[in-house]
């Protein structure tokens, strides 16, 4: 097995991509949102690379879909709460299409990484 062979996964790298762009857009969150939304999206969107990375170092198939499933689960979760920061003016529509088209191409990819692990 081939350390940190998830560094060659487009979706890992797209996921990452994600992570820079939610962080650039909590910058400009209200500073009462700090430890509320801010919180959750940055726990979310981390999430979605890690969990990738995390699943491609385990030896079971079983386990590895798990992950790529648990990293589906939190980029649900990331569009949820940027349409929830949409409609309280934190963000403009144009940054949520922006999200909205980098979220349906990751889930594109982590749907092909789970079928080809199938």
């Amino acid at each position: 097995m081939k350390c940190f062979s998830y560094r060659r996964l487009r979706v890992y790298n797209h996921a990452k991509e994600l992570v820079v762009f939610v962080y650039h857009l909590l910058k400009f969150f209200p500073k009462e949102e700090n430890y509320a939304l801010c919180d959750q999206l940055r726990r979310a969107v981390i999430s979605i690379p890690s969990n990738i990375a995390e699943g491609m170092g385990r030896t079971s198939v079983k386990e590895q879909i798990h992950f790529i499933e648990i990293a589906f689960g939190s980029l649900n979760e990331v569009m949820c709460q940027l349409e929830i920061a949409y409609e309280l003016k934190f963000i403009t529509e144009e940054q949520l299409s922006q999200a909205d088209e980098q979220i349906k191409a990751i889930a594109q990819m982590l749907s092909g990484l789970r079928n080809s692990k199938l």
